[in-house]
């Protein structure tokens, strides 16, 4: 009766380790894919109740599609506070060249220098709309570029003040700023260690079983 116990439990205990072997592998071998959001609040004034958006970058063969899409009632800002850009990040052996920048109304275009407005951290990267003047842009939603030859760990390096992006942004109630990615958290690695966790969880049960 006992050998027959442990054996039914070892038995369990390998369907566990494959379970988690498949789970990992289905994860690992899924298009890389990070998604942060913006939480960090610089708004004078504030600006309301974060997440105000999110950051989301895919890595596609060599390059790395970045896009940005703000919260409901959220417009980008284009405000001295984030040195005339609407987005900012940093990137490790790019170079202006390497930004393509998505389709977009009004357009749009990416921007290099040094760029270390209202208390955010130094970038060197930018997007902008050269159209829209100085000040709020009146347009929300979605933007993307796509950086070439890069990859997702050359773009999340923490800069100066440990912030990874930044977003100029007009709130709701009517106060601008910049809000940004401070911790990193990527959904990736919080997805697998759910998986993990869970699968173990599972495995601890059917031994007592």
């Amino acid at each position: 009766m006992i050998s027959g116990s442990i054996t039914r439990n070892k038995g369990f205990a390998r369907l566990g380790l494959i379970a988690v072997l498949l789970v990992t592998g289905m994860l690992l071998g899924a298009p890389s894919l990070h998604a942060y959001n913006l939480t960090s609040d610089h708004c004078t004034g504030g600006c309301g109740t974060p997440p105000f958006g999110t950051v989301t970058l895919t890595q596609n063969g060599a390059n790395v599609n970045v896009t940005v899409t703000l919260a409901a009632g959220y417009q980008y800002a284009q405000t001295g506070a984030a040195d005339g850009q609407i987005f900012k990040f940093n990137g490790v052996g790019v170079v202006l060249g390497d930004i393509v920048v998505g389709a977009h109304v009004p357009a749009l275009a990416a921007a290099a220098g040094a760029l270390n407005g209202d208390g955010t951290g130094n970038f060197g990267f930018g997007i902008n709309c050269p159209s829209c003047g100085n000040g709020p842009t009146g347009f929300g939603g979605t933007i993307t570029f796509t950086v070439n030859n890069a990859t997702i760990a050359d773009l999340t390096v923490a800069n100066n003040l440990g912030n990874l992006f930044v977003a100029d942004v007009l709130a709701p109630n009517g106060n601008t700023g910049p809000v940004d990615v401070s911790v990193p958290e990527p959904a990736s690695i919080l997805l697998l260690g759910c998986a993990l966790t869970g699968l173990g969880a599972a495995v601890r049960r059917l031994r007592r079983e």
